[in-house]
């Protein structure tokens, strides 16, 4: 047949294509623009943060082969001393970076911090570059000029890579964090005073569990060895090694980990201080309960001194109205509650109506307007004098006039300055508290300095808290101040004491009250019930107890009073309209009562438009 023979032909044809086929890559590559094309294609990118991707355009990367030999040393000290050589085969980058691990996890609450120094670097012919240092993300990443060289020798200090653990010492560290190129070997080689007993590594992506290319303890076992090969920019290397007891010093430096739970962690000592602020708070309250526990022992030993007819006897068989220990309707509110308020301004005005020094006149209702009075000034009884709260209180009322409508008291138009006469009778009236030695300071004032202490140790438990929560773990000890700075404010109403004069007078007041308050009080002699009961009205405004003390004093007149007397004018210090008669009594003085207090309580509000006018 024809093929027979011909097969030498056959065996010559196909060892000629064999031989072409594979001559066709080495054309390809000599080819003008081959190599450029494939130099583009292969050219590495960077995961290093902060580095750029290196981009080579019309210059060839495909015979850069990047090699980097590392040697560590660890000293007696526990002081880990690294020195590396990276060498370019090839044309090197313009920088080159390398990260080497500042800070990384070791438990659940707790980072490991390595403190790296000393570092520098030199080109393979010694002369020093200049290297720039960067933190990022647990991570210092140093950037090494590296263009035109053939390799740089990096020089660099670790502490912090010894730990004592049951077998002995274990050296624990990332001998690579990352590189910003390709390396195509990483060789580590770990010294120590004494051989190595154990070792392990890990290398590949961050949460890789890939063992390394290669360990082992060298020839004699006397070094720790390791090798990765092919690491690409993302890829890592983390080392151990343990050695025999005494091989080095040195601890891991932990630092906590910020959590919420871990910032108030309940500690022995944040335990301790709670413990000790709770003692100090209880024992203050104990302090304070026996000191305003005064109040209550003498309640028990002399309220009875009240609690009887407050009058004395008088001229011609008279009796005469006198409070116990002297105390003004004012005064009394102050004494019970610690605080000058509306109630008391307005018992202490109806205290001057009753005793002469000025005049109510409630006016004809006209249609569709409200109740209106004038105040009318009078010199009061001769020979008497009154208190500076009082002088105080006819100021604010009536300035330089003799006669007011209540309805223009207070008025911007009228009396500009109103809220800052009230507040001088007000703080009159505390000073009476201390001139009278019912007190050692001013009410107010005591309760002003425990309120600011208490606002400045909230704020400073705050800005503690917030100082613990951030550097440390005992963040719960900084509540405790939180809370004792809102006790303190919370309790600084409670902190004006009485003296133990004050404390004798509180009792007699209360006993007092009682009696008042008590069908016994109505006992008065006829004929001098409305003298009595009209004094007895102001105290009844301070005790909560006007409207029933208004129909007793009214059904008085009725009784005592002759006709002639009880026509229009009613009671010498309260006269009404023509139509008025002394039955609308209860319900005329109620409604001057609430509105004094209504004129009274809108100082506040005037102090308010005045500053706010000044500011304009």
């Amino acid at each position: 047949m024809w093929w027979v023979g011909s097969w030498r032909q056959a065996v010559v044809l196909a060892t000629a294509l064999l031989v072409f086929s594979s001559l066709v890559p080495v054309v390809a590559v000599a080819w003008p623009g081959g190599e450029a094309h494939a130099a583009t294609a292969a050219a590495p990118e960077t995961t290093v943060p902060g580095h750029e991707p290196a981009v080579t355009a019309h210059r060839s990367t495909t015979d850069r082969t990047i090699t980097n030999d590392i040697r560590l040393e660890l000293d007696q000290s526990g002081v880990l001393r690294g020195e590396e050589s990276i060498r370019f085969d090839g044309p090197a980058p313009e920088e080159f970076t390398r990260a080497l691990t500042a800070t990384m996890l070791y438990d659940t609450d707790h980072d490991r911090r390595f403190e790296i120094g000393g570092i520098s670097a030199v080109d393979s012919d010694g002369a020093a570059l200049q290297i720039e240092t960067e933190e990022t993300d647990g991570a210092l990443l140093v950037h090494i000029p590296t263009e035109g060289t053939r390799g740089v020798e990096l020089g660099y200090r670790v502490e912090g890579t010894v730990s004592e653990v049951a077998q002995g010492v274990q050296l624990e560290w990332r001998a690579v964090g990352a590189y910003s190129h390709t390396v195509r070997s990483t060789d580590v080689t770990v010294t120590a005073p004494m051989p190595p007993e154990a070792l392990s590594c890990l290398a590949g992506e961050p949460r890789s569990a890939m063992y390394c290319t290669a360990s082992d303890m060298g020839g004699d076992a006397v070094v720790a060895h390791f090798l990765q090969a092919d690491m690409t920019p993302s890829d890592r290397l983390d080392i151990v090694v343990n050695y025999p007891p005494g091989t080095a010093e040195g601890e891991p430096i932990l630092t906590r980990r910020w959590s919420l739970a871990s910032a108030f962690q309940v500690t022995p000592a944040t335990g301790s201080a709670f413990g000790l602020l709770l003692l100090v708070l209880v024992g203050g309250l104990v302090a304070l309960i026996r000191v305003r526990g005064r109040d209550e022992r003498a309640l028990r030993r002399e309220a009875a001194g009240g609690d009887h007819a407050p009058v004395a006897s008088g001229e011609h068989g008279r009796v005469r109205f006198a409070p116990p220990d002297g105390v003004h309707p004012g005064q009394i509110g102050t004494l019970v509650n610690e605080t000058v308020d509306i109630t008391d301004l307005t018992g202490a005005v109806l205290d001057l109506a009753v005793r002469g020094y000025i005049r109510l006149e409630e006016l004809p209702q006209e249609h569709f307007t409200s109740v209106d009075w004038r105040l009318v000034r009078l010199d009061g009884p001769p020979g008497k004098s009154l208190l500076s709260h009082e002088w105080l209180l006819l100021d604010a009322l009536f300035g330089d006039q003799r006669t007011v409508r209540l309805s223009e008291v207070g008025s911007l138009g009228r009396s500009v300055d109103f809220p800052e006469r009230i507040d001088r009778a007000r703080e009159e009236l505390y000073r009476d508290m201390v001139r009278l030695k019912w007190f050692s300071r001013p009410p107010d004032r005591v309760r002003g300095v425990w309120t600011l202490t208490g606002m400045l140790l909230t704020t400073a438990g705050v800005v503690l808290t917030g100082f613990l929560a951030m550097f440390t773990s005992a963040a719960f000890s900084g509540l405790a101040v939180i809370i004792a700075g809102a006790a303190v404010t919370a309790g600084a109403q409670y902190m004006p004491a009485k003296t133990r004069l004050g404390s004798s007078v509180y009792a007699h007041t209360v006993g007092f009250r009682e009696y008042l308050l008590s069908p016994r009080s109505q006992n008065a002699p006829p004929g001098q019930r409305v003298e009595l009961y009209s004094r007895y009205l102001p105290y009844a405004v301070i005790f909560d107890d006007v409207d029933r003390w208004a129909n007793i004093l009214a059904a008085a007149a009725i009784a005592d009073l002759s006709p002639e007397e009880l026509t229009g004018d009613g009671l010498a210090w309260y006269t009404g309209p023509s139509e008025w008669r002394i039955e609308d009594f209860a319900d005329s003085i109620h409604t001057f009562v609430v509105t004094l207090t209504g004129v009274i309580a809108s100082t506040r509000r005037a102090r308010l438009l005045n500053q706010l006018q000044r500011t304009r």
